[in-house]
């Protein structure tokens, strides 16, 4: 009898999912002794009656790594710890359904589970293995954001959608004499704003480690209109908040999902440009979802399938509760645990905050 192996993929979409995918059933088929299923919509399709599983074989993934998104679906919404249950009165509320899932893993006779996920879905990971779960834990978030791994996949992808839309800001922004401010993703870590505001020249880079003065951000483009440039390209993380201030957010209702909605960094920015006497005319582009979405570059396929091969080798090991991690140039296996101790931040001594301020790039201190 074969043994079977539970991928599911969690929280918000992200560039290499399916080379992931595409690599644990490529690996696992060397073996001829397991069998990959997969619980679509993460860990829902194992949880919801009737459960929506599906075979996970050589010829269904065929392909795959090309493909942005995931063949199985995700869902950054309830969890097998905050399952949302419809009250009689027509209100919601949510349950612990912990211990059903693991009863369902069984019966299922599930040997070995993959979640791919970032900081929210490995917390689950973590549970779940103290509950004595066989789980291995694939680390993945365009943030950047989780320790214990130089990067995760799909960083690289939002860091050049994030580039080629700076490139192009700065061609309408010259034609017009503008101020144009790009929002980028990042909730705490300014991972993609940084990278993506050095490798395509802007001026001003605010990030959530850094909160800005708004008064050194008129500074850099007062220096801008004085050296006849007539514009400036500012690259915002949503997280990026002023001095005193707190992140710009709402407050969402949707049952089982995230409590705050990041948004709205880069339009609060350009009142506080205004408000301080910015007579350049401002603009405001916020990348929003086209940074997931799309097909991995080379560098995020290769950092996946690599991560997929290891998840199934862990397995193999029976190493639950550890998470596969990129140190460069190698691939290892970190516990869960100490992966999601603290966000991965952008290191206020770091060479690459070093780069930014050598190149004289504002970052709002």
């Amino acid at each position: 009898m074969k043994k079977r192996l539970l991928i599911a993929t969690g929280g918000g979409d992200c560039p290499g999912l399916n080379a992931v995918i595409r690599a644990i059933v490529k690996r696992s088929a060397q073996t001829r002794d397991w069998e990959v299923i997969g619980s679509i919509d993460a860990f829902n399709g194992i949880m919801r009656d009737p459960m929506h599983l599906i075979e996970l074989t050589e010829e269904k993934v065929a392909g795959i790594h090309v493909q942005g998104g995931t063949i199985i679906g995700t869902t950054n919404r309830g969890g097998p710890f905050e399952w949302p249950v419809k009250n009689n009165d027509g209100s919601w509320t949510t349950v612990d359904r912990g211990q059903d899932l693991l009863d369902r893993l069984r019966y299922q006779n599930i040997d070995a589970v993959v979640n791919i996920g970032g900081d929210g879905s490995q917390r689950i990971s973590q549970r779940l293995f103290e509950m004595g779960c066989p789980i291995i834990g694939v680390p993945k978030t365009i943030d950047n954001d989780l320790s214990d791994t130089d990067f995760t996949f799909g960083f690289q992808t939002a860091v050049d959608v994030a580039t080629d839309a700076v490139d192009k800001l700065v061609t309408t922004a010259a034609s017009h004499h503008r101020v144009l401010i790009l929002e980028v993703m990042g909730r705490y870590a300014g991972w993609i704003a940084l990278h993506a505001a050095i490798a395509g020249g802007a001026e001003v880079c605010l990030i959530p480690e850094i909160p800005y003065d708004i008064s050194k951000v008129m500074d850099t483009i007062n220096r801008r209109v004085d050296n006849g440039k007539g514009f400036a390209i500012i690259v915002i993380a949503e997280g990026a908040m002023p001095l005193g201030g707190g992140m710009q957010y709402t407050e969402s209702e949707e049952v089982g999902a995230m409590k705050i909605k990041l948004g709205g960094a880069a339009l609060r920015l350009s009142h506080e440009l205004k408000t301080a006497g910015c007579e350049i005319d401002i603009r405001e582009t916020i990348l929003g979802h086209l940074q997931r979405g799309g097909r991995p570059n080379a560098f995020d396929r290769l950092l996946a399938s690599q991560f997929g091969v290891k998840a199934f080798e862990l397995a193999l090991e029976q190493k639950w509760g550890h998470m596969v991690a990129y140190r460069h140039p190698n691939i290892v296996a970190v516990p869960i645990s100490e992966a999601i101790k603290e966000y991965n931040l952008v290191n206020l001594d770091s060479d690459l905050l070093k780069t930014a301020r050598g190149m004289g790039m504002n970052l709002g201190d």
